[in-house]
């Protein structure tokens, strides 16, 4: 498949799942499409980090403190 070929796929979600997509969406003033593409960007990425034995960490930036995301 060429890069700029497209498919389309029905997705049904949750009225929370909606909610939170719709809420990302705004907050990042992208299209609900483009809030979906950036989390398949993401995870992709997370997921190479973690199939190379890397951590995903994030650390609170006034305490300190750290914790680890876990992936299923």
């Amino acid at each position: 498949m060429e890069n700029n070929d497209k498919r389309t796929m029905t997705l049904n979600l949750t009225p929370r799942e909606m909610a939170v997509l719709e809420d990302l969406a705004s907050k990042k003033d992208l299209s609900k499409t483009g809030v979906m593409r950036l989390a398949l960007r993401l995870l992709q990425a997370v997921d190479a980090k973690i199939r190379m034995g890397q951590k995903l960490m994030f650390e609170d930036e006034k305490t300190k403190e750290k914790s680890e995301l876990v992936l299923i």
